[in-house]
């Protein structure tokens, strides 16, 4: 009896423990956000950070993920201004343009810095389709959110 009485103890307490605490099974479960701080429009650096938020944060659970262009990376999805097919990405076809509307239609997010945008003399119809102008709200929710982590390219 002693030995059927301990597991079921065990059991018990277990049990318990995940309805005490529910949130803890899933804490460890999720895979924070990724928030990629682009601010050059290389087009070598830019299709290195764009293939990282795709291809290894996005594709592999983490979530939110999101592309900040600002500085001289807005440059990078003007419509008027196509990219050409860096070596990367020639295998495959793809413009930076091209890397950007995948991500974002994967569901990534790619946010404009409306400052640089500005300055840069683009607006909102100046950009490919899913761009979102960013504000700063949007960006400080991100930025300081403790479940995304940053990364400057």
């Amino acid at each position: 009896m002693k030995r059927f009485f301990a597991p079921s103890v065990a059991a018990l307490i277990f049990l318990l423990a995940v309805s005490v605490f529910p949130g803890s099974a899933t804490a460890q479960d999720s895979k924070p956000g990724l928030f990629v701080n682009l601010t050059t429009d290389d087009t070598w650096s830019a299709a290195k950070a764009i293939l990282f938020a795709h291809e290894k944060a996005l594709k592999n659970g983490h979530a939110p993920v999101t592309i900040w262009l600002n500085v001289r990376a807005v440059y990078l999805a003007d419509k008027k201004r196509p990219s050409h097919v860096h070596g990367l990405m020639r295998g495959a076809d793809k413009s930076i343009q091209d890397m950007l509307a995948d991500f974002m239609a994967d569901g990534g997010r790619v946010i404009m810095c409306s400052a640089c945008s500005s300055a840069a003399g683009l607006t909102q119809e100046d950009y490919i389709d899913g761009v979102e102008m960013g504000t700063w709200p949007v960006v400080e929710s991100l930025l300081f959110d403790p479940d995304v982590k940053t990364l400057a390219w």
